[in-house]
């Protein structure tokens, strides 16, 4: 196990305030659907819909909360964005209808995305040398307190009475409430000092924007695992629907044992442009491994299918580590919180149109649209690292601005595109 306890003060209180959160987060991915579904009795359909539909809307506030963290305090944005996700999250208890739920979750979902965009400008501040490293401790630290929470959250989903699910919103509001409460153990941040130019570079910077598109194709591989391959199993396959629970175990084990040595590895924009290149090659052996696994015997299928998520894990470990890479190192210092802003709009989009698609395709479709995913994944892997050169370019061409109060970042710079 790679050590997941940071070294130094500030990068505790970080991991201590992520770690809180994430239990929380494991509450809700794990029976937030069912809450909505079995306690409140909206239909399917209008919950899938409403989560579409916020996941949409709140692209674009990721970018404002991260220019506000570059500008006014990342520690005080960052806060502010885990009590209005409290809030909101609590307001889950008021939703009784299509429009009161996609109120509640809209704002929930905006203020995490908003605070994903807020807590980069700390993580590259208090990151030390490689900022990337101390994001996949976090990455890992993630996977550990979703666990939990999915633990916590199968007692509610065994027990099925709106008591307990109600119980389970509260634990996943509290959860949020005393992250906020940890990261005001962290000293703030001075904001940036404001460069010349246009205030929105990042939506100027075109690399930038190509390899945000990239990360977003990529960052379907997300979903295999919880969408697609769970109907599959069940669906076209005679393998025990155990496996469901067990790939998710074992995709969880390998995170949390391998995200950080997988990150080291990579610690250039080439090395993160290669380690896509490398995800898609993963993920197209891992798309064909659990196709092949319909119209076979029970054992082969079990077989085939943990195989793939073996493969498919290991391309994630390469995917995070390269996207930690590429965002970090291709950002310049003064506009960490709105560069990270603009490249979490390719895992906003995947958010939201990945499970549509990968239903269609793999589900829909069966076995050759397994094969398509897998391509599709391929082919964006081989282009990350001609986007990663491109950036490079442009990047070497920019004036340099020296962070304040210390040393940068050796490759990462400043100004517009």
């Amino acid at each position: 196990m790679p050590p997941l306890v940071p070294a130094t003060g500030p990068q505790r209180v970080i991991a201590a305030s992520n770690f809180v959160y994430t239990v929380g987060s494991g509450l809700y991915l794990t029976a937030g659907v069912l809450y909505f579904t079995q306690a409140v009795h909206l239909p399917a359909g209008q919950v899938g819909l409403g989560l579409s539909l916020t996941g949409l809307v709140s692209l674009g506030l990721g970018i404002a909360a991260g220019h506000l963290a570059d500008t006014r305090g990342a520690r005080g944005v960052y806060a502010a964005s885990l009590v209005v996700q409290a809030a909101a999250t609590a307001a889950f208890l008021l939703a009784d209808a299509f429009w009161p739920f996609v109120l509640a979750v809209g704002a929930a979902t905006g203020a995490k995305a908003a605070g994903l965009a807020a807590r980069s400008p700390l993580i590259r501040h208090y990151g030390g040398d490689r900022p990337q490293e101390f994001r996949a401790v976090l990455r890992a630290l993630t996977n550990v307190g979703i666990s939990l929470g999915a633990l916590l959250a199968g007692w509610a989903v065994q027990v099925g009475t709106l008591p307990a699910y109600r119980l389970l919103v509260i634990g996943n509001a509290v959860a949020f409430a005393a992250s906020a409460a940890v990261l005001l153990l962290l000293p703030p941040v001075a904001p940036a000092p404001a460069a010349r130019g246009p205030r929105w570079i990042a939506l100027r910077d075109r690399p930038y924007l190509l390899l945000t598109a990239l990360d977003g194709v990529m960052a379907v591989q997300f979903k295999v695992l919880t969408v697609a391959l769970p109907l599959w199993l069940v669906g076209a396959t005679d393998a025990p629907r155990w496996l469901v629970s067990g790939a998710m175990v074992a995709n969880t084990l390998i995170v949390i044992a391998f995200q950080v040595r997988a990150s080291r590895r990579i610690d250039s924009p080439a090395a993160g442009g290669s380690a896509y290149r490398r995800s898609g090659a993963a993920f197209l052996l891992s798309c064909s491994l659990i196709a092949l696994a319909a119209g076979v015997p029970a054992w082969t299928a079990a077989l085939l299918l943990m195989s793939g998520v073996v493969v498919h894990t290991v391309g994630e470990l390469w995917h995070a580590a390269g996207g930690f890479e590429v965002s970090f190192a291709l950002a310049p210092d003064h506009a960490t919180g709105q560069y990270l802003g603009v490249f979490g709009l390719g895992a906003g989009l995947a958010e939201a149109v990945g499970p549509g698609l990968l239903i269609a395709l793999c589900i829909t479709w069966g076995r050759p649209g397994w094969y398509v995913v897998g391509a599709l994944f391929a082919l964006t892997g081989l282009a990350a690292p001609s986007a990663v050169r491109w950036a490079q370019r442009r990047q070497a061409g920019r004036p340099c601005l020296a962070a304040p109060g210390g040393s940068r970042n050796q490759s990462a710079s400043a100004g517009t595109d």
